[in-house]
């Protein structure tokens, strides 16, 4: 390892991110980005002065590592209190506030950067510290002693992925009259005989009000603090279920049953239901229910996790109400692993029941929707998602397709491995990388429909269909396919996004707003940057140009400086309010990213008329392209 330029160290490392985040940049972008790097700065001063070294600032996260745990926390205190001070002064909705924890344990080091249990250790701290507070190991506990002038709560023992023992954990108190407390450890005595009796007759006399009750309780979250307004009708998002092995088999299975969880919700138009694209947001971080609830905007969050040992799995799933910190149900499944499938329906049944949607006979038959038997199958299709969600190139989209190919070749009759394989033709026309496009749209089409004919009642078919139907110019049939999609999912946000994308595309702007603002509701993290981008044009037909530019800057806020159709959409919005010299900026960008873009070539590829299409050329050689 060491020839490898890694090594081993006992250090302390400290773990900061903001509370609310998703909040605070939806409020208002620019003034969060700049508060963030006005508090950054603050503190990368207070640990550089305090011994500490600042390891690694991505998103709101901000990670460092100090030689000394007295050191670090007395950095941490002075960073809480100096946030404090400064959000006095500004309004409660743009105040910023940060969760610290600290941990020392070991870690491995490669350059300047840090890896291992030590950190994963602190970044859960982190997740269970208040707003505004700091988390501390039992290992850095046991290092402070009388140290320093502050109090500690002892909060039990919490369970760690990948970690085999319980970690300790410590609040910190700063308040002056909490100077020299210790809350919550309990202490051996010359007694323990007695205690042990004691403790005995409480359990005995407690045990039911503790496990059933105490336990269930979480942090509440508050509707004041909710990024989005509550829905009128039960409101829930699915995290990803927690892998607790390193199969990297499990790690499908465990995103497969949360999003068939999903799909199976989204089918009643008697719940609102988030997409996976933002409840998997939250995979493989550490995560308060209370935050979920409050960024996303809903009540009930269900959680779970998958342990594999051979053919069989042990799956635990739990429902809770944000509002009141309560736990709805929580469930241990044993199962033999090929009745996972059967499972999913299983517990999304439950979750109905729990939060009291009634069902008629009819209805309840929607969460049985045609998939596989063949657990292989199922698999394959899962690995090619998970090919086709990550960055996207012609070599990921190959194998996605061939994943697909080796499905449907296990089970012939399995519709959602028709409509992946289906968007996979897709996608090499929309990366420019087809052979022949209009034979893989064809293609694509030929795909979609055998799913369809498969299962008539699977949205995802449906709306995977509407897109080579509309690059193909068959608008009907592509608008049909998406209201069928949303007619059997009413919370299935791709289902909104393909209806809100044919719309623009036929030039129905005013339609196709509440379409792509719904998806986005359902989806606060976009499942795709050209909602946005969609959006920011409709925005821009209508008139309403700054909101255009504004949807546009989101768009390359979360797509990255480098999304090539945001600028381009940015310079012709810029020609049509007459502010060219930002336009010919737009247009730079442009060639900045792909100094062979050719306005030719790229007008031929898009899906409307002639007119249209000499529209946007114009303007766009008004931004300086050619």
């Amino acid at each position: 390892m060491a020839d490898e330029g890694f090594k081993r160290k006992l250090t302390t490392i400290f773990s900061a991110d903001v509370v609310g985040y998703s909040r605070l940049m939806e409020d208002n972008e620019e003034a969060t980005i700049q508060a963030l790097n006005t508090y950054r700065n603050s503190m990368s001063t207070l640990i550089e002065q305090h011994s500490g070294r600042v390891v690694d600032m991505t998103g709101d996260n901000l990670m460092a590592e100090f030689s000394s745990v007295v050191d670090a926390v007395k950095c941490a205190v002075e960073i809480q209190k100096e946030i404090s001070e400064r959000n006095s002064d500004l309004p409660e909705n743009r105040r910023m506030l940060f969760r610290i924890g600290v941990n020392l344990g070991d870690i491995i080091e490669e350059g300047d950067r840090i890896y291992g249990d030590g950190v994963n250790i602190a970044a859960r701290l982190e997740g269970l510290a208040e707003d505004g507070g700091i988390c501390i190991s039992g290992t850095a506990y046991d290092q402070l002693k009388n140290k320093l002038e502050l109090g500690y709560e002892f909060l039990g023992e919490h369970s760690v992925k990948n970690i085999a023992s319980p970690v300790r954990v410590y609040k910190i108190l700063m308040e002056p009259e909490a100077i020299g407390k210790i809350i919550g450890e309990t202490r051996k005595t010359k007694r323990w005989m007695a205690v042990a009796v004691a403790a005995v007759i409480l359990i005995g006399l407690a045990g039911w009000y503790l496990y059933f009750e105490q336990s269930k309780r979480v942090e509440r979250a508050s509707v004041e603090k909710m990024a989005y307004p509550l829905p009128d009708k039960p409101s829930i998002a699915v995290l990803p279920f927690t892998n607790l092995s390193s199969e990297k088999e499990q790690e499908y299975l465990c995103d497969g049953l949360a999003e068939g969880i999903i799909d199976g919700l989204a089918k009643s138009d008697r719940l609102f239901v988030i997409a996976r694209n933002s409840s998997f947001t939250y995979k493989g971080k550490p995560t308060k229910i209370k935050q979920v609830a409050e960024d996303l905007g809903v009540r009930y969050v269900l959680e779970g996790s998958i342990q594999k040992a051979d053919d069989r799995v042990r799956i635990t799933a739990q429902l809770i109400d944000a509002l009141s910190g309560h736990h709805l149900f929580s469930e241990r499944y044993d199962r033999q692993l090929k009745d996972i499938l059967t499972l999913q329906d299983e517990i999304t049944m439950k979750v109905m029941t729990a939060v009291q949607v009634k069902l008629t006979v009819g209805e309840g038959a929607i969460f049985s929707a045609k998939g596989t038997k063949n657990l292989d199958a199922y698999l394959k299709v899962l690995q090619a998602r998970e090919y086709k969600g990550r960055t996207m190139n012609k070599e990921r989209v190959e194998k996605a397709m061939q994943l697909c190919e080796e499905a449907i070749a296990l089970d012939p009759e399995y519709a959602y491995a028709y409509s992946t394989l289906s968007t996979a033709y897709f996608d090499l026309v929309v990366l420019g990388v087809s052979d022949s496009p209009i034979e893989s749209l064809r293609r694509a089409v030929e795909l979609g429909k055998k799913a369809v004919d498969l299962d008539e009642s699977n949205p995802y078919a449906h709306a995977c269909l509407a897109f080579p139907y509309m690059y193909l110019k068959k608008f009907d049939k592509a608008i049909s396919e998406a209201e069928k999609s949303i007619s059997l999912a009413p919370n299935y946000a791709l289902g909104y996004f393909a209806l809100g994308a044919v719309l623009v595309t036929v030039g129905r702007h005013k339609e196709a707003i509440p379409a792509l603002q719904k998806c986005l509701r359902l989806s606060p993290v976009p499942i795709h940057s050209r909602v946005l981008g969609a959006l920011a044009m409709s925005y821009r037909e209508v008139g309403q140009y700054e909101e255009s530019i504004a949807t546009y800057k989101k768009e390359l806020q979360i797509a990255g400086p480098d999304h090539l159709m945001a600028h381009l959409g940015m310079a012709f919005t810029y020609v049509m309010m007459g502010r060219e010299n930002e336009a010919r900026s737009e247009g730079e960008e442009v060639m900045r990213i792909d100094p062979e873009f050719s306005l030719e070539r790229w007008i031929k590829s898009i899906p409307y008329d002639q007119s249209k299409k000499n529209q946007i050329a114009s303007a766009l050689r008004k931004a300086g392209l050619k």
